[in-house]
């Protein structure tokens, strides 16, 4: 595979005057004011430049207040479907490991009750598996250990637990007649991944994925070899998330899910963290792989995954992927429909229009101190209007 120098390939403009960004500018720091999230880094880029990144806000409050920082290292909660555990799918498939139509039953054996034989690769992808959206699995894994099991919490026996209760469930639909997004079905999918490699996700991940790609603030916490070592990570550059009401804590650099906490923070749907220059340099070599200048992913793998679905009645998502929905869109009214995006829980998003060759990177902490705080859904598409109309007056 070549060498690519991944710094050597982001220009940046330095003289951002050419484009007014001021009433995106504004409405960042009226969101600051207004309690909408601590704080932001925000990164655009148009036609592979970065023409605007800055900074708002604080990274944390409490327990004091810091201002956020250009590398400040971000919770990305579910941006962990696409930038770990679909790439890693997509490397698989590269390599003819895996068939997106294959039947997870032939990597996974067990999960095939209930009439979920049938389910394949690509309907967890499009999230069409049936499985349901989200358990309280945490809440069992804390009730078991007070029961008793010692360590049982944050451990990889807690994360087999888990695995055999999706396992065992019974889906809510049959396979690919309707969505449901769904964070079971990207549990399993990495451990389908783990099972075909012999590797933690982590592991993959950090040494296919992160490592090539230059990314160098971006990997899981696996909180299960923090306690082994009885380590703690440096909360300086992390912006914490909630002042969790059963860790009992403010949480920093440990993963906010509260089912992928229980787990030991390395899962398919959440776990991952990253800065904004890292994603913005994980979307600059998606869309060279895109138009075939990259040879990390080949092209036909990137469009395939990077196309919306219509395998499913009325879905908006592509394999890993969403896509701007008809109407209340996270992204706004002006990306065009051939973008594929995605949102994380604790704040942190990613919009990139394939058409008009320009990406959004938003990352914030809004659930710092508290994740009843969801103002950013109506800032959201606002925000990301504002910039659009910057970028094309």
């Amino acid at each position: 595979m070549a060498r690519v120098d991944v710094h050597a390939h982001i220009p940046i403009i330095k003289n951002f005057m050419a484009i007014n960004f001021q009433p995106v500018e504004n409405a960042f720091n009226e969101a600051v004011a207004q309690g909408v999230f601590p704080g932001a880094v925000v990164l655009v880029c148009k036609d592979e430049q970065v023409v605007f990144e800055k900074t708002f806000g604080n990274r944390s409050l409490l327990p004091q207040q810091n201002p956020m920082q250009s590398d400040t290292t971000f919770d990305l909660a579910s941006l962990t479907k696409p930038m770990a555990t679909t790439v890693a799918i997509m490397l698989l498939v590269r390599e003819a490991k895996l068939r997106i139509d294959d039947k997870l039953t032939r990597i996974l054996p067990t999960f095939g009750v209930f009439g979920k034989s049938l389910t394949t690769i690509r309907q967890l992808l499009n999230h069409s598996s049936g499985l349901a959206a989200w358990k309280p699995y945490h809440e069992e894994i804390v009730k078991m250990e007070k029961a008793g099991r010692i360590n049982f919490l944050v451990s990889r026996a807690a994360k087999n637990y888990v695995l055999e209760q999706i396992h065992r469930d019974k889906p809510l639909s049959a396979p690919g007649a309707q969505t449901l997004y769904s964070d079971l079905g990207f549990m399993v999918l990495a451990e389908a991944v783990e099972t075909i490699t012999s590797s933690g996700l982590d592991r993959f991940c950090q040494e296919r994925i992160f490592k090539p790609l230059g990314l160098r603030s971006t990997g899981f916490v696996d909180l299960t070899e923090l306690r082994k070592r009885r380590l703690q990570p440096v909360e300086a550059m992390i912006a914490p998330t909630e002042n969790c009401p059963w860790r009992k804590k403010i949480l920093c650099g440990e993963v906010h899910d509260d089912n992928a906490y229980a787990m030991g923070g390395v899962c398919g749907h959440a776990g991952l963290f990253s800065s904004a220059r890292d994603v913005h340099t994980f979307l600059l070599r998606m869309n060279r792989c895109l138009h075939g200048k990259d040879d990390f992913l080949p092209q036909s793998v990137v469009q395939e995954f990077f196309t919306r679905d219509t395998s499913v009645p009325n879905s908006t998502y592509a394999l890993g992927w969403d896509t701007p929905s008809p109407a209340n869109s996270s992204s706004g009214t002006l990306f065009s429909p051939r973008s594929v995006g995605h949102l994380g829980f604790t704040g942190c998003s990613m919009w990139w229009d394939l058409e008009k060759n320009c990406h959004v990177i938003l990352l914030t902490n809004r659930v710092h101190p508290s994740r009843k705080n969801e103002k950013i859904r109506d800032f959201r598409p606002q925000v990301h209007d504002l910039i659009m109309k910057a970028l094309f007056p």
